[in-house]
């Protein structure tokens, strides 16, 4: 036959209600139920079952009393069993402030239950009224014995905070020490300057017929290096920035070298890490004033005192991460009010990515270049027997070579209005660069 559908109700949950008058049973001894199964039967079905045979509900268990939601009730049954231990021993270890006995998820679902003055005044009464506690069920006599427990919200929130400690500061101090090394090296780092230098001369000389000379640019303009191309577009500016690096100035060629943790720092929310370690403030002090009251717990007595050194140097910690950060953000020109870890590190990490990436197209070039030239230098297999033999197949380096010619044969490249971008950094060699205003770099002053 097929199956009904419907939502039953636990034994528990038909205590008061009309159902714990009614009985099924013997409606069915009263009925013929073979035409009913005749008429529902499904089409694997055979035939109808001998209604003697049929078995009959077991005798329902004597009804208890809950005092307390069912919902909650149910909810609360099912946590329980998830925390495999003896109710009373649950409330033991909250008593006594058992980190072993209790995990943190287990008592975060413990928080939830925790009795509502209704629901205590309720329970407490029946208890007054000398009714046997055997008569409630499983989940009123523990709401019972729970929120008898002193203080019951403060241990709860206790226990997970000192649980959730020792993770806590694992997962903040590798941040703070991110943003501090990241920071520190970028600032301190001579390379980076040089590098920024020349990136500013080379700015500045091709701006100089139509703009007046810049004492710096906004860190988001070195994105504009990979965007800025030659005249024949087969180079951006970085790349012929980095070859001028690579060419004359080899011991800047490994500044990022210089820069550590920028990728690390750039992930780091430093608002969300001081809302975190505040929020660890806050949990220790309320751990301090849980022990003032329980002053005989030893848990609470040595985890005070072994964590707060702990948090005390995290806290100095988020103090230099602050200010070193504010420090690197103010020396290259950018606000520390309106610009974040996540906007600022990843400026750097986008140009040391795309410099290394030019540096190694630089080098293959000049692979793929001296390979050719020993190619072409190499003897002719014909020259060197003196006779002609078949003509061999063009191979793939002569291909190459050809196309090499090709390039060299190409007019220079041209970059702007005034002649080969190639001209650009001889200008700089033979020539000192000079302000339209007819300052020297050493001599510009902020007015």
């Amino acid at each position: 036959m097929p199956l009904l559908n419907w939502q039953a109700l636990k034994p528990n949950q038909v205590t008061g209600t009309v159902f714990n008058e009614l009985d099924d049973e013997q409606i069915l001894e009263e009925l013929n139920m073979d035409m009913f199964e005749e008429q529902f039967k499904t089409r694997a079905q055979g035939n109808p079952a001998d209604l003697s045979k049929i078995k009959t509900k077991t005798q329902k268990a004597p009804s208890k009393t809950s005092l307390i939601d069912a919902n909650k009730a149910k909810n609360l049954a099912i946590t329980l069993r998830k925390g495999a231990m003896d109710p009373s021993a649950i409330c033991t270890a909250i008593e006594t402030y058992d980190q072993q006995s209790l995990s943190i998820d287990f008592l975060e679902l413990l928080e939830h239950f925790i009795p509502s003055d209704f629901e205590m005044k309720l329970l407490v009464n029946y208890e007054k009224d000398g009714r046997p506690l055997e008569e409630l069920t499983d989940e009123d006599r523990f709401i019972l014995r729970f929120g008898k427990i002193a203080r019951l919200s403060q241990r709860i929130k206790t226990l997970t905070f000192m649980g959730n400690f020792p993770e806590s500061v694992k997962r903040l101090q590798p941040q703070l020490n991110s943003i501090i090394a990241a920071s520190m090296s970028i600032k301190s780092s001579t390379k980076l300057k040089k590098i920024l230098e020349i990136v500013l001369a080379f700015g500045n000389y091709m701006n100089s017929s139509k703009r007046g000379a810049a004492y710096g640019f906004r860190l988001q303009s070195l994105d504009l290096l990979l965007e800025t191309k030659s005249t024949d577009r087969s180079q951006t500016l970085l790349q012929f920035i980095t070859s001028i690096i690579l060419e004359k100035y080899s011991d800047l060629a490994n500044f990022h070298t210089d820069l550590h943790f920028i990728d690390k720092a750039a992930l780091v929310s430093l608002d969300g890490i001081l809302q975190d370690i505040r929020s660890l403030e806050r949990g220790m002090e309320m751990t301090k004033k849980e022990f003032l009251v329980q002053d005989d717990s030893p848990v609470l007595k040595e985890f005070i005192k072994t964590n707060s050194e702990q948090l005390d140097s995290l806290i100095k910690d988020s103090k230099t991460a602050q200010e070193a950060y504010a420090s690197v953000v103010e020396y290259f020109g950018e606000n520390p009010k309106t610009t974040q870890p996540s906007m600022f590190f990843p400026m750097f990490g986008r140009f040391v990515k795309a410099y290394k990436t030019a540096q190694q197209e630089i080098e293959q070039k000049k692979k793929m270049e001296t390979e050719a030239s020993e190619v072409k230098e190499a003897p002719s297999p014909n020259k060197a027997g003196g006779q002609k033999g078949p003509m061999m197949p063009k191979m793939p380096q002569m291909d190459l070579i050809a196309e090499l010619k090709k390039k060299q044969l190409k007019p220079p490249v041209r970059e702007g209005k005034d002649g080969a971008l190639e001209d650009i950094i001889t200008d700089l060699r033979n020539t000192p660069y000079r302000r339209t205003d007819g300052r020297r770099p050493a001599q510009r002053q902020d007015t």
